[in-house]
């Protein structure tokens, strides 16, 4: 594990509950929203040989900057979309940096719960790399690079793990992964309430929303019971997944072990050491590959990296060193 250039962002945004917030609320919300109203997006939804539809949205690269004819696929998080504050900054920065960018929405994610019937679970990383197959056939790049934030940071190791090579990728980004999603789960109960009442409350929206368009999955009895996580997933893992209990079901997308062994591309994990809810000491987990670059950081909580007041985040531009060195090598 190293740390090639260390973030420290002032004092008084040291605090990582601090940095995980704003990656989503407040100052970094606010420009996404300016932002995304003046993107020229093309809204996409990318129907893969399994009859599964994904929706996305892909921009070309800012006409005020060349363009390094490279794609970026990016990659939100749990319950976030294509349109979550991190998603649109990322991707406007790497747009002004030459990059086109697909940001994709994974299954129920992005107010698409209509576009499947079946429920979206965390082990689903075929069909977003076959909907990722399905852009990448319509659009030829010299370098592709895929990056992804918490669940699709899990994402884009897993890809790039099992279909890099098939897809292309030149490189692959996760930013604060959960390395070992059981020790997640114990640890957002044991840190502040506001993250298990948040993700409680994302995750019951969609499941109404996804309800009210398939309303023969007839879950509103144990939706409405429901009062936590925990509730939830004693419900619907059983139900709408291959798993019998949530100890299997998260064991099924743990980064732990030789679950990347078989890495050929070159990938980078960036996390920090006070994450709220991922441990970093869960890195230690990993049977680090010889293509897996793992970066610490002292300070950045989950996701956040915040520089700034305005919430500038680090990340931003360390996506585009990182991905501007691999171009440098394929060049």
């Amino acid at each position: 594990m190293t740390v090639k250039q260390p973030f420290t962002p002032p004092y008084f945004l040291r605090n990582p509950h601090i940095q995980s917030i704003l990656n989503s609320v407040g100052p970094r919300k606010l420009r996404a929203k300016r932002l995304v109203k003046k993107l020229d997006s093309q809204m996409l939804i990318l129907t893969t040989a399994e009859g599964v539809r994904l929706a996305a949205e892909f921009d070309r690269a800012s006409i005020t900057a060349e363009s390094k004819n490279a794609l970026v696929i990016l990659l939100h998080g749990w319950e976030g979309s294509s349109k979550s504050a991190y998603s649109v900054t990322t991707a406007k920065y790497l747009l002004d940096n030459g990059f086109d960018v697909l940001r994709l929405n994974m299954r129920d994610h992005g107010d698409t719960q209509h576009l499947n019937p079946e429920v979206f679970n965390s082990t689903m990383t075929d069909e977003v790399a076959d909907a990722a197959a399905l852009f990448l056939k319509d659009h030829s790049y010299p370098a592709v690079f895929m990056a992804g934030f918490s669940l699709g940071a899990s994402f884009t190791l897993r890809i790039a793990t099992d279909r890099g090579p098939e897809l292309g990728l030149t490189a692959a980004v996760a930013i604060c992964p959960p390395v070992d999603p059981t020790s997640a789960m114990d640890a957002m109960d044991k840190t502040l309430i506001i993250y298990e009442k948040y993700f409680f409350y994302r995750w019951t929206t969609s499941l109404r929303k996804k309800l009210k368009h398939f309303p023969e999955l007839d879950f509103g009895a144990e939706l409405e019971s429901a009062k936590t996580l925990d509730d939830l997933n004693i419900t619907f893992i059983p139900k709408f997944t291959p798993y019998p209990d949530a100890q299997s079901y998260f064991a099924s997308y743990t980064l732990t072990g030789d679950r990347l062994k078989a890495l050929s591309v070159p990938a980078h994990l960036i996390a920090s050491l006070d994450d709220p809810i991922i441990p970093a000491v869960d890195l230690e987990k990993i049977n680090c590959p010889e293509h897996l670059s793992i970066e610490v950081q002292r300070y950045g909580g989950h996701c956040g990296f915040i520089q700034n007041l305005a919430a500038h985040s680090w990340i931003e531009p360390k996506l585009v060193q990182i991905f501007d060195g691999h171009l440098a090598k394929e060049g």
